[in-house]
């Protein structure tokens, strides 16, 4: 019985459950064996038999059925994990299975020792190696955490938008040593050197002005002329009830679901990871040697490496940003023949479909669909195809002249009339921007290209899908988030996540629900008031329509967006039911839209912060004001910055704007909004209407997480198909219009560098190096990015050569594969209009 004496290797330093707020062997003695539980620190257990006196047949089956609830809570846990460690999996379940092991304990002792040191490994710490090789599994409670000085430069980032590292260490030689004392406590403006959870505050406060309020895209079509031309929306009032009240929506509403996309441990958050790995790499002065690739030895620090590739990124984007614009989207196989429709239209990157082996040398456009070094390469690979499938859709509907896309660009989120001319929307509005039947009549249906199309395909598969996808492998994290819930009512926390980090965490008190509910109380008050108080010609039921559906998406596109590091947004799926609810008014959709899908984008990278958090045990109530504080002061900043853009930025919009201020963004906001809002999605998608055959992706999307789960049962859990993810691979497809398979396939090798070769083969250096290289080019891009437009675009300098224009032909202006013949027009006859 010698095995089973040996303690578990003490693998996490003294704090949480290692110590003081673990059962120690002391207190395991005094309350006596039968007062242990299973899901308590299982090292505890064991070392009990050191000072009890058991016999050892009696204890080895006292640790066998004590590895045996670990170990089912595991299989139970992860069985549909696709982050978590197969080989960990299938051993805890081979041994779960095993019924001789827990018969006949004496005669295992070799099996019980192993899986009692994997349960351990895999409870004491993450069981995500991502996880493991940033965050630390101990915390120290007594840190300084919501200071005066973090407020300061949080405050200033949330204005400025800037990353100043030098500022911290400034502020600490500058700032005097004054304070208040206020319940005991002092409070100083300079309490000594700044260390990292004051830090990961301040990261997180800047964070919020990473995301502007999503009133903006309300704002932009509603002034701009080229829009709807409606100039009340100039009014800074009307904005800024809007902002403060999309902000704060989002941040209720993730505080409300935090039991759900925060605490439990497989909403890993893979993007929070890169800013814990510069945080650490500021603090964590341990700089030990690892093995990488080339057989060699590294022992470079990672605030070196840091630096070392934020200077190379630095100097570099100037190249595909200013200097030489064509490296940034490398459109050579198109400039072989310019004129050639059917060479641009296949590999064109600007007008085509990007089918282009070496499209670019900017991390900018690599990053764009998601960043290989962040999220899981079976993410990457899943969303490659997905994408890969959706060009191929477009190129057979296309080339088929299916719905007349022959007549249209292949690769464009514009409308078009039925003379294959763009769609002059005030040709179809009243006064108010409401539909006018009879104007729409005389005038054109609306057609969408090829690409328009497959997007919109593949989004209501998508919808359907997260449903299914959410019930079949997440039905019981949701129901633990539930019953969590329901815990934080009764005042009972504890019991329910069990993880390291939630268990650390503990110690702080919680932020009480009605905290987070009475913002959305708040933000509702606002939005109201916004629509009810301008000629918006609207009903305020669009706001409480709009929460309500981002109440039920909020928790299946947060799960996604925490265990794969993708945000599936749900705006199609709003559109269409906000389209169909007030038919012929685009402004009530665009409502509808920004509080139920906006908000809901919102909601998730609030959560993704409130994870930063849990990872680095700041206070939650802390965390909870700093974010409230910067979401308020961002509304106003970017709401200003909004209104500079509009009045002072020439022909800012428009397609051939010279400092590529062309809001793709704002455009397919607009497109949908005259689809599905003036429009209607009825006469588009409902009986005999245009598209209607489209709606068949919604019960294909909600079949297919069935039979990819039928599959996968039926295969062993390591085979290449248990990676396929039904979500991410229909996402792909979602990823065009305007944008094409070029922004997507430069991702794949680099994520096969990072995650796949690298990381199967040097974990440790990989550990070390690749969140903080990932950290230090995005840094250098944004950095050079605002230093370019302001001292060189904004004065209109520029460098007039032909690696700076380029494009000719079909890419630089739209071509179309068929010709509309001069006098007639393609769909029904005027009058006739569905």
């Amino acid at each position: 019985m010698d095995v089973l004496r040996i303690p578990i290797p003490n693998t996490v330093p003294d704090s949480g459950i290692c110590s003081g707020r673990g059962p120690s062997a002391a207190s395991t003695e005094k309350s006596g064996p039968q007062e242990i539980k299973a899901h308590t620190d299982l090292r505890a257990f064991i070392n009990y038999q050191l000072y009890s006196k058991l016999d050892e047949d009696e204890f080895a089956k006292r640790v066998s059925a004590t590895v045996d609830e670990l170990a089912r809570y595991i299989v139970d846990t992860h069985e549909h994990d696709p982050n978590f460690p197969p080989g960990a999996w299938d051993r805890m379940n081979d041994f779960l299975l095993n019924d001789a092991i827990f018969e006949n304990p004496e005669q295992h002792e070799r099996e019980i020792a192993e899986a009692k040191i994997e349960v351990s490994l895999l409870t004491s710490n993450s069981p995500y190696s991502e996880v493991r090789a940033v965050v630390e599994p101990h915390d120290d409670p007594d840190l300084p955490c919501g200071t005066i000085r973090v407020y300061v430069i949080g405050l200033a980032f949330v204005i400025l938008v800037a990353f100043i590292n030098q500022l911290f260490s400034a502020a600490e030689r500058v700032l005097p040593d004054v304070g208040v004392t206020l319940f005991g406590v002092r409070h100083s403006l300079n309490p000594g050197p700044f260390n990292k959870k004051e830090h990961m505050l301040i990261s997180i406060m800047a964070n919020v002005s990473n995301t502007p309020p999503s009133s903006r895209y309300i704002i932009f079509t509603q002034w701009l002329d080229r829009y709807f031309g409606q100039p009340y929306a100039s009014s800074f009032g009307y904005q800024i009830l809007l902002a403060l009240s999309t902000n704060f929506m989002g941040f209720g509403l993730a505080g409300l679901c935090r039991r759900f996309l925060v605490y439990p441990s497989f909403c890993i958050w893979p993007r929070s990871l890169v800013t814990i790995a510069l945080n650490s790499s500021l603090y964590n002065e341990e700089n030990h040697s690892v093995l990488g690739p080339f057989r060699t030895t590294y022992n470079v620090s990672r605030s070196k490496l840091f630096l070392i590739a934020f200077a190379l990124m630095f100097v570099w984007f100037w190249f595909p940003d200013y200097i030489f614009s064509s490296l940034s989207t490398f459109n050579w196989i198109a400039w072989i023949a310019p004129k050639n429709f059917h060479l641009t239209a296949i590999t064109g990157i600007h007008k085509g479909l990007g089918f282009n082996p070496i499209p670019t040398f900017d991390w900018n456009i690599v990053t764009h669909v998601l960043d290989p070094l962040i999220v899981p390469f079976h993410v990457t690979i899943n969303t490659f195809f997905g994408v890969l499938l959706g060009g191929i859709v477009i190129i057979g509907m296309y080339w088929t002249n299916a719905y007349h896309t022959g007549y249209l660009p292949i690769n464009t989120n514009s409308m078009f009339n039925h003379y294959g001319k763009s769609f002059n929307v005030s040709m179809i509005l009243d006064n108010r921007g409401w539909l006018d039947e009879t104007k729409y009549q005389a005038y054109s249906p609306v057609y969408l290209a090829a690409s328009s199309l497959t997007m919109y395909f593949f989004s209501f598969a998508v919808y359907s899908a997260l449903v299914s996808y959410a019930f079949l492998y997440h039905s019981r994290d949701i129901s633990l988030g539930f019953k969590s819930l329901v815990q934080s009512f009764k005042r009972k926390e504890g019991g329910v996540f069990t993880d390291i980090h939630s268990k650390l965490m503990s110690t702080y008190r919680e932020v009480p629900e009605w905290w987070y509910a009475m913002l959305n109380v708040f933000s509702i008050v606002l939005g109201v008031a916004a629509v009810a108080g301008w000629p918006t010609f609207t009903s305020v039921g669009v706001v409480f329509f709009g929460i309500f559906l981002a109440v039920i998406f909020v928790i299946p596109t947060g799960i996604i967006a925490a265990t794969t590091g993708i945000e599936i947004g749900f705006n199609v799926l709003v559109e269409f039911i906000g389209g169909a609810w007030q038919p012929g008014n685009a402004l009530a959709m665009n409502f509808f839209k920004c509080f139920g899908y906006v908000t809901t984008a919102h909601a998730i990278e609030f959560a993704n912060d409130l994870k930063l958090a849990h990872y680095v045990k700041i206070p939650q109530r802390q965390t909870f004001w700093a974010q409230s504080i910067a979401a308020f002061v961002s509304a106003f900043v970017c709401t200003g910055v909004m209104n500079f853009q509009i009045t002072k930025i020439p022909d800012m919009c428009q397609p051939n704007q010279p400092d590529r201020f062309t809001c793709p963004g704002v455009n397919t906001y607009f497109t949908a909004a005259v689809l599905f809002g003036s429009l209607g999605a009825r006469k588009k998608f409902g009986a005999n209407g245009t598209y209607t055959t489209l709606l068949s992706a919604f019960p294909i999307g909600l079949a297919l997480p069935f039979v990819f789960q039928f599959i996968q049962k039926r295969l062993p859990r390591n085979h290449w198909f248990g990676r396929v993810h039904p979500v991410m691979f229909l996402a792909g497809g979602m990823h065009w219009s305007p944008y094409n398979i070029a922004y997507m396939w430069p991702a794949v090798l680099p994520a096969y560098l990072s995650m796949k070769f690298v990381r199967t083969r040097y974990l440790a250096f990989w550990a070390k190096y690749n969140y903080v290289l990932s950290a230090a080019l995005s840094t250098a891009i944004a950095i050079a990015g605002v230093i370019i437009f302001f001292a060189i675009s904004y004065n209109s300098v520029k460098l007039p050569w032909w690696g700076n224009d380029s494009e000719s032909g079909c890419e630089a202006s739209y071509c179309t594969r068929l010709k509309v013949p001069k006098g007639e027009y393609f769909g029904p006859r005027i009058g006739d209009y569905p």
